[in-house]
């Protein structure tokens, strides 16, 4: 678990970190030159949770090294789907990253959600419905593994 204390507001217990794949972690199915190595030590501390609707069919192999949990999504209704899963572990102890606009309900639900502007790009959907936005995935990732940062930022 990361405890992040925030001046002016709720701490923050994140137990789990919930990643959208496509445009976040990944780019055309590839893996982001960084994010494997900032995600195994990340899973240290936190559960972490991939979802997907695996455009490419690459996803199970890119993250096999990885200690996660991984979830296909269906086709239709997408951003209910995740929003669905990230309140399967839990809302109020889980934070998300993602870019799409089927990312945006899971982003506002999350107790903190980080949109990503990458090669993709990221809808404005996604943008408004986030706590912080970062420039890239691994930007997103080292928020976690230098929390003051995310303190820093949130505090008021």
């Amino acid at each position: 678990m990361i405890e992040i204390a925030i001046p002016g507001g709720a701490p923050l217990r994140i137990e789990h970190l919930v990643l959208d794949y496509n445009g976040t972690l990944g780019l055309d199915g590839e893996l982001i030159a960084g994010v494997e190595d900032r995600m195994r030590l990340l899973a240290q501390d936190v559960q972490l949770h991939v979802l997907t609707a695996d455009t490419h069919g690459t996803v199970r192999d890119k993250v096999s090294s990885v200690n996660c949990t991984l979830h296909i999504i269906g086709e239709g209704n997408q951003d209910r789907q995740k929003a669905e899963y990230l309140h399967t572990v839990g809302a109020s102890c889980a934070a998300a990253i993602g870019n799409g606009k089927n990312d945006a309900m899971m982003l506002s639900q999350a107790v903190l959600g980080i949109a990503v502007l990458q090669n993709e790009g990221v809808s404005p959907a996604a943008m408004v419905s986030s706590d912080i936005f970062c420039k890239d995935i691994n930007d997103a990732l080292d928020l976690f593994l230098k929390p003051e940062r995310i303190k820093a930022t949130l505090r008021n």
